[in-house]
């Protein structure tokens, strides 16, 4: 495979693991579009800062809520409840974007290492996502929130994925948008990339320990 750039110091890396929303699907900036829209509806002052505080601060309770869910076997039930609400309601399969430049980074970075996915999304959301974009190939595996009981910020998602691929998990690197991602990374042993290009804002990454952080998901292959 090959070594780290210099952010990453100089030890082997064999697979890299992405996260999806806000590093490679662009889902996090709609989810605060349409909350910015309804607060701005209820007259509320700084309304884009605002949405983004709420969606940040519910990442890590929502995913305590699944781990919790999941450990009482009511994860199924529940979520199988809510997506038979969706389509009462009409809402069918959402159309993903996906974040500039991120399949052509994909492409060139699996020609050096193995790639997986681990993300706290559902194996059918995520699946969705990688044939809409054709990307599935790209991937050797995908760990979601079915896959494992504990979610990120947690070290387990990303230790799953290194034990999938049969690669030590220090030979590995976790990229992702949030502090979410960065911890998960450090609590597992994996060097942490960090992306601005989604919801997480370099001062808030920096502080939660990534080895790197970089402004857009492109910028990757400056430091693989």
């Amino acid at each position: 495979m090959g070594d780290q750039g210099d952010g990453l110091g100089r030890g082997r890396v064999d697979a890299v693991f992405f996260d999806l929303d806000g590093t490679l699907m662009d889902t996090d900036d709609q989810m605060v579009e349409t909350l910015a829209l309804t607060l701005q509806r209820l007259g509320r002052p700084r309304v884009y800062r605002a949405a983004r505080w709420a969606v940040m601060s519910a990442e890590g309770p929502m995913n305590g809520l699944l781990t919790i869910l999941d450990i009482l076997g009511l994860d199924g039930p529940v979520l199988g409840l809510w997506r038979w609400i969706r389509r009462l309601r009409g809402v069918t399969s959402p159309d993903y974007r996906l974040i500039e430049d991120a399949d052509a980074v994909l492409k060139a970075l699996k020609q050096r290492y193995r790639l997986g996915v681990v993300t706290t999304r559902g194996r059918e959301d995520a699946q969705a996502f990688l044939d809409q974009h054709d990307l599935r190939g790209l991937f050797d595996t995908v760990v979601t929130r079915e896959t494992t009981w504990r979610l990120k910020p947690h070290p387990d998602p990303i230790r799953e994925a290194a034990r999938q691929l049969d690669v030590p998990v220090e030979h590995s690197v976790m990229v992702g948008d949030t502090t979410m991602d960065v911890k998960s990374a450090r609590r597992a042993g994996a060097k942490s990339v960090a992306v601005c290009c989604g919801f997480g804002e370099r001062d808030e990454l920096e502080r939660a320990g990534a080895d790197v952080v970089l402004e857009h998901i492109s910028d990757l292959r400056s430091v693989l």
